[in-house]
C-alpha cells in the first residue's frame, strides 16, 4: 500500500473540515468510474447508482478515521466494492448459472499454442484473430464495434467483467486490481485474458458477418 502524498493529506483535511467544494470535485472526478465498477457487481444501472451513493455517504462518515495508508482513490474503491459485494449477495439471482459461466471457456482452446510451445497461451499462427478493417467505412464500423464490445462486456461472468472494466476502461494496473478485488495477480491475469478473449471473439464474429 502507498502512503498518502501531501496533496492527498490536504484533500483529506479539506474533507474532514466539511469543504463542500473539495467533496464536489471528488464526486465529479470518480463517480463515472465508480458506476462502471459497481455495475460489475449488480444487475442494473439503478442499483449501481445506489451503491455509489452509499459509498459517498460512507466516505463522509468515515473520513475522520482515514489513516492515509493508501490513496484516497484506493480507499474509496475498496469501500465501493465492499458495498457492491454486500448488495450483490442480497440480490444475487441464479448463482449456480453464474458459477457455471465463470468456469466455461470463452474461446476454442485449440486456437492457442499449447504448454510445450515456445510461446504457450499465444494465438496459433493459423488461428489468430482477423485484423479489423481499415477502409473508409471503418470509422462507421468502429462505432458499431464499440457498441458490440460494450454489449459483450455486460455478458461476461461477474469476475471477468470486473477485471476487464478496471483494467481496460479505468486503466488501473494489475496490482491495484488484484488488491481491490482481493485476488492473486495470477488469477487476475487469467480473468483478464478470458474476458478480453470473449469480447474479441464477439468482435471477430461481427466483422465476419458484415463482409
Amino acid at each position: 500500500m502507498t502512503t498518502a502524498t501531501g496533496d492527498e493529506a490536504a484533500l483529506v483535511a479539506s474533507l474532514r473540515g466539511g469543504d463542500e467544494a473539495a467533496f464536489a470535485l471528488l464526486v465529479d472526478q470518480h463517480t463515472p468510474a465508480m458506476l462502471r465498477v459497481a455495475r460489475g457487481y449488480v444487475h442494473t444501472h439503478e442499483q449501481a447508482e445506489d451503491v455509489v451513493q452509499e459509498t459517498w455517504i460512507a466516505l463522509l462518515k468515515g473520513i475522520a478515521g482515514f489513516e492515509g495508508r493508501s490513496s484516497v482513490r484506493t480507499w474509496l474503491f475498496t469501500v465501493l466494492i465492499n458495498i457492491a459485494k454486500s448488495r450483490a449477495v442480497r440480490e444475487r439471482r441464479d448463482s449456480d448459472l453464474q458459477i457455471m459461466a465463470f468456469t466455461e471457456g470463452t474461446v476454442d482452446p485449440a486456437r492457442f499454442r499449447d504448454a510445450g510451445d515456445e510461446w504457450p497461451g499465444h494465438w496459433r499462427a493459423d488461428a489468430a484473430p482477423a485484423p479489423f478493417p481499415e477502409t473508409p467505412e471503418g470509422s462507421v464500423l468502429g462505432d458499431e464495434l464499440v457498441a458490440v464490445a460494450r454489449r459483450e462486456l455486460d455478458k461476461l461472468p461477474e469476475r471477468q467483467r470486473q477485471v476487464v472494466t478496471m483494467r481496460d476502461l479505468l486503466d488501473l494496473d494489475s496490482a491495484e486490481v488484484s488488491e481491490l478485488l482481493g485476488i492473486t495477480t495470477g488469477n487476475q491475469r487469467v480473468l483478464l485474458h478470458r474476458g478480453r478473449a470473449a469480447v474479441r471473439q464477439a468482435l471477430e464474429d461481427y466483422v465476419r458477418d458484415q463482409r
